[in-house]
């Protein structure tokens, strides 16, 4: 166990000693990076290719998820700045990721039956994506399913979890 750990540190020292040589003394690159930058910055500024002196555009971020409530048996919704913010978010992460697409998931609570729930939640989903194509983004990056009352996020036994329930989930992917 002596010799390996002897062995470790001989290695160590000898590969940290050749790069020092190799790096400082044979290329001559210690204490002259200030100097080397300012040639790099120098040189990258004259060059005539054109991609090298653009700007780089700034990437948009995605913009999350985001909820909109709707009102017992109801699937229109008024918009609010939120909105306007996200749908701006989106159409400028779409433009930068062209492989991007909109997800709207429409949501209800449990009052009535599966199947009306079912077509409510897909109403609601609509809604949103008509709304969004009126706002520029392109109906063919955008998807509507309906989860009905099958995935509630709060108890459908009070009318605060209900309400909770009757959303649209909009993602993109």
């Amino acid at each position: 166990m002596k010799t390996l750990v002897i062995g470790f540190l001989v290695f160590s020292v000898w590969s940290a000693l050749a790069t020092y040589l190799y790096v400082c003394k044979i290329k001559g690159l210690c204490n002259e990076t200030g100097n080397m930058q300012n040639e790099m910055v120098s040189t990258l500024s004259k060059t005539d290719n054109d991609t090298l002196n653009r700007p780089l555009a700034p990437v948009a971020d995605s913009p999350g998820t985001m909820l909109i409530y709707f009102d017992f048996d109801k699937y229109e919704f008024t918009t609010d700045a939120m909105t306007e913010r996200y749908i701006e978010k989106s159409n400028s992460y779409m433009k930068q990721n062209p492989n991007a697409t909109l997800l709207m998931v429409g949501h209800t609570d449990a009052v009535g039956t599966d199947e009306y729930n079912q077509a409510l939640g897909e109403r609601r989903a609509q809604t949103i994506k008509n709304y969004f194509g009126s706002k520029g983004i392109a109906s063919d990056k955008s998807l509507t399913e309906s989860k009905g009352e099958k995935e509630p996020v709060d108890d459908n036994n009070t009318s605060e979890g209900r309400a909770k329930n009757r959303r649209t989930e909009i993602t993109i992917k």
